[in-house]
């Protein structure tokens, strides 16, 4: 709550009283004025109020007496040589498991959208414009070699962050400033009031050890946060590193003397001894060893997989039980990504045209056992995603960018082609040929060249896993019927990342998350600015104007209702660009794992399996099912 005028000078006119009062009184008068002027709140909401009040016990889908102990193992795919989340996407390929070590000053709850609770941080306190926040540290929080956290080492880990990650620089750059304003309270401030998410940006920022970054390494060497690094880093979090094989396996476990144990928001989380991460670099090898009882959970993304692997005997003795979990806390694109700043990917159209090539129906009856359906939004999953004809407040924000977005968008549903016979495969070519024959392109003696130019019309899909490869080999013959010359080449993840940090591509596999309150995040996904910037999440290259402007609207709404239609008038006006062929979704995640774990009996909304998280080591379970070494 704002202090009034009234309260202001009743307030100033105590501390000027206060000498008659003594030293004593006067500060501590002093104090609670300071104290009046910030709301302290042990949550942030992004709209509407918080579920868990002041003082809660736990959250409601936690179970707060799970058993503690036992080792998990879980897979990770290509390796790892980098602990130094600061460049992660940057150099280097960064290891699983390093967010265990390490705190944030604020916590997801899994049963609620957009909303934090105190972790590091034990209050927060924002005016009603947005345009500052203030986080309060716990007294008790302390890093593994039992020194404090502190507001230093938040603003080292905000500016280390801010200066040398595309990604998180984007997502910060509306925080101009982070300044220690008390012994425990750190005050970020941002380049103007209204934008509402900002506070719980800040809020996710992870904290290192400004003294241990500072200093040196066994062998005497200063450390550098800017560069990659093979130490074990120092945390705060439930876990340390305990031990590691580069690009093979990593071992996390559980620190003994863990300040946060007793913290609300974590009581009940982390309940394992060990966390164990086992390193591959095939899909096939991993689900191999998940059947061999060397990895005890496996999430299966694979439709062919999930139809025709898991008939195995430890499935039919049910040592191994299969499960899916329903996905409500996230929407997605996943799509065959143009790299438009490559001349022969500039004109939509010619994008448009690979869609009407791509026989998703087909594909999806014969090598996906008719699982997915066909992506048709950038939010697909959630209530952000657009449909039929604009109408509404969505209506409205449209009108101010039109001009600068196709006419059809006002007029028509976007609608991807529909496949699935020989009829309307023939139909959808010619359509893809009369769209290339606009933008420039004919067929000459089989190929599709350039009609000025002759140049030949070839490409390349850059992919980094087989089971990648087997869908896009799927479509590159539609590709060449309408003349096209389509190469694959695959190549291992540290190949394929460093490409993608140069833009060193014609069409990669990608998808973007999106959460069900989207905000700063879309810049770095679709803003002109991200477009220039190495690693971040525009690899299409989009330069927009119209879509900057809508990202401003998402960004800066004033409640849900708006959040919702700006959503929509920006996923609309990316679908009728054609910066991506959309592929498929299914609306759950399949899991596998040997049945030696517990779990609550309520599952979180939004938390998918939230496993290892809240789930736990089953000691009976476990001795019916003894593991292999």
């Amino acid at each position: 709550m704002r202090l009034s005028r009234r309260s202001i000078l009743r307030s100033t006119a105590a501390a000027l009283a206060a000498p008659a009062l003594g030293a004593f009184a006067a500060k501590s008068l002093v104090r609670e004025a300071a104290a009046q002027e910030k709301n302290w709140k042990h949550g942030l909401s992004l709209f509407g109020d918080l579920k868990y009040p002041e003082g809660f016990k736990n959250f409601d889908y936690v179970n707060p007496a799970a058993p503690q102990g036992g080792t998990v193992r879980q897979v990770a795919f290509g390796t790892f040589d980098n602990f130094n989340q600061v460049v992660a996407g940057v150099k280097g390929s960064i290891a699983m498991g390093t967010e265990l070590s390490t705190e944030m000053l604020m916590t997801s709850a899994l049963d609620e959208v957009s909303t934090e609770y105190g972790m590091l941080a034990e209050a927060v306190s924002h005016p009603d414009d947005f345009s500052t926040v203030t986080y309060r540290l716990r007294a008790n929080a302390h890093w593994h070699d039992g020194k404090p956290v502190t507001p230093e080492d938040v603003i080292f880990s905000f500016d280390a962050f801010k200066n040398n990650s595309p990604q998180l620089g984007a997502y910060y750059r509306h925080v101009v400033k982070a300044v220690k304003t008390a012994e425990r309270e750190i005050t970020f401030t941002f380049d103007g009031p209204g934008n509402r998410e900002l506070p719980q940006i800040v809020g996710q920022l992870p904290v290192l050890p400004k003294h241990w970054w500072e200093g040196t390494d066994k062998s005497g060497k200063k450390r550098d946060v800017t560069q990659t690094t093979l130490e074990p880093p120092l945390g705060s979090g439930p876990y340390r590193l305990k031990e590691f094989q580069p690009g093979r396996s990593i071992v996390y476990e559980k620190v003994a003397d863990y300040w946060g144990k007793d913290v609300n928001a974590i009581i009940g989380t982390r309940n394992f001894q060990q966390i164990r991460y086992e390193y591959f670099r095939d899909s096939t090898v991993a689900l191999e060893a998940f059947k061999g009882d060397q990895i005890d959970w496996r999430t299966e993304n694979s439709a062919k997989n999930w139809a025709t692997a898991y008939d195995f005997p430890a499935v039919r003795d049910k040592k191994v039980v299969l499960e899916e979990f329903p996905i409500r806390n996230f929407g997605v694109m996943q799509a065959f990504a143009f790299n438009i700043r490559r001349d022969k990917f500039k004109d939509a159209r010619v994008r448009r045209a690979f869609n009407f090539a791509f026989d998703f129906e087909e594909m999806n009856r014969t090598i996906f056992f008719g699982q997915y359906k066909r992506i048709a939004s950038y939010f697909e999953g959630t209530e952000l995603a657009s449909s039929g004809l604009p109408e509404g407040k969505e209506l409205e924000i449209l009108n101010t960018v039109k001009g600068k977005v196709p006419a059809d968008l006002f007029t028509k549903p976007y609608a991807n082609p529909v496949g699935g016979s020989q009829q309307a495969l023939r139909d959808n070519f010619r359509q893809a040929l009369a769209l290339l024959r606009d933008a420039g392109f004919e067929i000459r003696d089989t190929k599709l060249v350039n009609a000025k130019s002759g140049e030949p019309f070839n490409f390349e899909f850059l992919v980094d896993d087989p089971a990648t490869e087997r869908f896009v080999l799927f479509y590159k013959p539609s590709l060449e019927r309408i003349g096209m010359t389509v190469s694959v080449r695959v190549v291992d993840a540290a190949q394929y990342e460093n490409r993608l940090r140069q833009w060193d591509f014609d069409i990669i596999v990608a998808s973007w998350g999106q959460s069900l309150s989207p905000g700063n995040e879309q810049r770095d996904f679709w803003s002109s600015q991200a477009a220039d910037i190495p690693g971040s999440r525009n690899q299409i290259g989009i330069k927009n104007p119209a879509i900057d402007t809508l990202i401003e609207r998402v960004i800066f709404t004033k409640d849900r209702d708006d959040l919702v239609a700006a959503s929509k008038a920006l996923d609309r006006v990316l679908l009728w660009n054609y910066y991506v062929v959309p592929q498929w979704t299914y609306g759950k995640t399949r899991s596998a794992r040997w049945d030696r774990f517990g779990r609550p009996q309520t599952m979180p909304k939004y938390g998918l399996a939230a496993f290892p998280t809240i789930w736990w080591w089953d000691a009976d379970k476990a001795a019916k099912v003894p593991q292999r070494s």
